[in-house]
């Protein structure tokens, strides 16, 4: 580095003539604002161009130059002076062993951006924070007067517009309002009843649409609408994954977040109880079935492989899942080196790693059946029954557990043995009850032992008595349901290492539980453990859970989030086309207890999402993407979506709340094809083929063939944004699936 710096001073003159010339050919005072900020046009530039070899991460840093901290790059950035920029030198260089980024990396500074990290370094080349790592503040809205705005939310929107010289569209008319937020808020079109009502009904338009939106989201189709995306990215599937690919029971989990949506638990709430709710003091069936979450990932039943390589896997699933779905960070990237990009080193990723370590599982590839922890629960709509039948079964179990533990009872069944005839044997099973004692195996004394405690001794005779009808109540009520895996916590912590490059056998340096330095601290009350961890994810002082949170609702109505990239808000992420509704619309959320109906309520409400979507010339001119808002979206709604639509306008949908997964149709000879026909697709009959999509079975190695063909996501790993494509294969599919 220090030869070519010393190069570059004697070509000095040369090479700022170059910059000049090469500045001034282009006409870039029309593209480029003069207040330069480095949040908003600085990093993106630094971050693309050059932090993967002057960022972060140490191992890939060359010359000893970081670019992501003012103090390290300022001996190359010459702030106020640019002719003494060594950093303008060099990306104005025509030098290929000079010029950088380096001819290799295919990467080059436009004439663009070259101008504006001129005049940044003319400014004084200042840094700023990151703006998502930053606090949420309060944003007092623009005092903006207008008839257009509804909300405060609206004068945010109408302000970013005016500063572009663009007006907003009309708002749409009442057929198409009601049935854009119909299946916004349901993922189902409005019946023709309820298109006529809303017609038809003579009240004011604002108390009318009111009306309709709080219907909505009462409506039992609103919590399985979000909890679709939801499965997306907790990573949903109803197998295991991997070539063998069992079935598994995660369904009465998938219940417990469509429940969750329909009673507006608490959006921390809801975060708390997936990721700790066997944590908390004295938790409940619910909360202990909602940490599900951190086990619906993949589990590798294949012979051969090593237990502790996939108990690592695991882990780190559930550490990336974790960072993605609710701070919206890339996290795995830090897995086997520093980030080069974000500040996420090494070490903090196995400290989060550590939270999730503590599992009593042991990763032997014994699948889903017993994956311990797990969960016996009823069905959902038996909860409240299947907990008191519990609560009178636990002290009835725990008192015949103490009389066959007394060494009174130990007497009394040695005594019935040595007197044992053979009237008396034939209440014994039928496969040992002629045997001789001295040939009984542990498991046939076992059986004898629990014949006389249940019908010979008197004391455990009167405790069974009691006990055998809450048993049966017990087990009635449990086979409704399934057994879930779950999360649990071993006594004792595992020790964790950081992973040299990410290897399961290469421990490096012990690490503990922690969070990351460049975040607010975990507060010292909470405990150092998944419980304090998403305790500390819900504090109204963390920068990106409720940003994150609100980006996706967004999301979910505009089919774009203010931020672009909702599973990436660090430096590699877009930035948000509307910075402060966001953090206004993050702050408020928080203040209002994390209310999600509440949050939903406001956007629709607002006359940015009522507009028109009719595109004009000026639109496509100006902001072709729409990211301004001066017209509603128009996106193709997501696969299950569309299913569901046709299901509902054909009369054949069937509204059934949860359960185990259905099989409605799919083509003939697909499990034969891929995972040889492991067990036969055996369709269901009747209802089960017409159930919204959200319960179809959500096999991993054959994913329904009609959900991939358009675009949905397939839950391998954690998804939080939508891909969308348009290809001949839609096409053919609707024209002829008959599912």
């Amino acid at each position: 580095m220090a030869g070519h710096l010393k190069r570059l001073r004697r070509r000095r003159n040369c090479d700022a003539a170059r910059v000049a010339l090469l500045l001034c050919s282009v006409l870039v005072t029309s593209l480029v604002r003069a207040d330069v900020q480095f949040n908003r046009d600085i990093r993106p530039i630094l971050s693309d161009k050059c932090f993967a070899c002057h960022g972060p991460d140490a191992q890939a840093r060359e010359a000893d130059l970081r670019l992501d901290r003012r103090d390290d790059a300022a001996r190359v950035l010459g702030p106020a002076v640019p002719a003494e920029s060594d950093l303008l030198a060099r990306i104005g260089s025509t030098d290929p062993d000079v010029v950088m980024p380096p001819p290799s990396t295919h990467k080059q500074v436009t004439p663009r951006e070259a101008k504006l990290l001129r005049e940044w370094i003319e400014q004084g080349a200042e840094y700023e924070p990151h703006w998502a790592f930053l606090p949420v503040h309060a944003v007092a809205p623009p005092p903006l007067e207008s008839e257009w705005v509804r909300s405060d939310l609206d004068r945010f929107v109408l302000a970013r517009l005016q500063k572009a010289d663009l007006t907003p569209s009309p708002l749409a008319d009442r057929a198409t309002l009601i049935r854009r937020v119909t299946l916004d808020l349901t993922g189902l079109p409005p019946t023709v009843e309820e298109v006529d009502a809303f017609l038809n009904d003579p009240s004011p338009l604002e108390r009318a649409y009111e009306t309709v939106v709080d219907r909505l989201l009462d409506s039992p189709r609103f919590g399985e609408h979000l909890a679709w995306h939801w499965l997306d990215a907790a990573r949903y599937g109803d197998s295991d994954g991997y070539e063998s690919d069992p079935f598994r029971n995660m369904w009465p989990w998938r219940d417990w977040v469509i429940e969750a949506f329909n009673r507006n638990l608490p959006y921390d709430q809801f975060i708390v109880e997936q990721l700790a709710g066997d944590l908390l003091p004295r938790p409940t069936l619910r909360q202990q079935l909602a940490t599900g979450f951190n086990r619906n990932h993949r589990l590798n039943n294949e012979g051969g492989i090593l237990p502790e390589e996939w108990l690592v896997e695991y882990v780190c699933d559930r550490a990336e899942t974790t960072a993605t779905v609710f701070m919206g960070l890339t996290w795995g990237c830090a897995r086997c080196h520093d980030h080069k990009f974000d500040p996420v080193t090494q070490r903090d990723y196995y400290r989060l790693f550590a939270y999730f370590h503590n599992v009593p599982e042991i990763g032997n590839g014994t699948g889903a059946s017993t994956a311990v922890p797990m969960l016996q629960v009823s069905r959902l709509t038996e909860f409240e029954d299947f907990e008191r039948a519990q609560a009178v079964l636990r002290p009835l179990e725990a008192e015949l557990e103490a009389i066959k533990g007394a060494d009174e009872f130990e007497t009394r069944f040695y005594n019935w043995l040595q007197t044992l005839d053979d009237e008396s044997r034939q209440a014994l099973p039928e496969d040992f009850r002629d045997k001789p004692q001295s040939k009984w195996t542990s498991k046939e004394r076992q059986a004898a032992r629990e014949h006389f405690l249940n019908q010979v001794d008197p004391a455990g005779h009167e405790a069974y008595e009691r006990l055998a009808p809450a048993k049966r109540e017990y087990d009635r009520l449990a086979r409704t349901g399934a057994r879930v895996m779950v999360m649990g916590e071993l006594p004792q912590p595992r020790e964790t290492h950081v992973l040299i490059r990410g290897a399961y056998d290469q421990p490096g340096e012990p690490v503990s539980m922690g969070t990351p330095e460049w975040l607010p601290p975990m507060d010292d009350a909470l405990p150092n453990n998944r419980l304090g961890l998403a305790q500390w994810l819900v504090s109204p002082e963390h920068p990106l859970t409720s940003r994150v949170a609100v980006n996706r609702f967004w999301q979910l109505l505009f089919g774009t989030g203010l931020v672009k990239t909702p599973e990436d808000l660090g430096l590699q992420g877009d930035p948000p086309s509307h910075p402060e509704l966001l953090d206004w619309l993050a702050r408020r959320f928080i203040d209002s207890g994390w209310d999600v109906k509440g949050l939903l309520k406001e956007i629709v409400m607002s006359s940015t999402y009522r507009q028109s979507s009719a595109v004009t010339e000026e639109h496509l001119t100006v902001d072709p993407e729409n990211r301004l808002l001066a017209r509603a979206p128009r996106f193709r709604y997501p696969a299950q979506v569309i299913r569901d639509q046709a299901l509902a306008a054909s009369g054949l949908l069937i509204e059934k709340f949860g359960g185990p997964p259905v099989k409605p149709y799919q083509p003939d000879g697909l499990w034969q094809e891929i995972i040889k026909g492991r067990p036969v697709y055996t369709r269901d009959k009747g209802d089960g083929l017409y159930r919204r999509s959200l319960y179809t079975l959500w096999r991993r190695g054959v994913k329904p063939p009609e959900m991939v063909l358009l675009d949905a996501n397939e839950r391998d790993t954690c998804q939080v944004n939508q891909r969308r494509t348009n290809t001949p294969l839609q096409a053919l599919l609707l024209l002829n699936d008959v599912a």
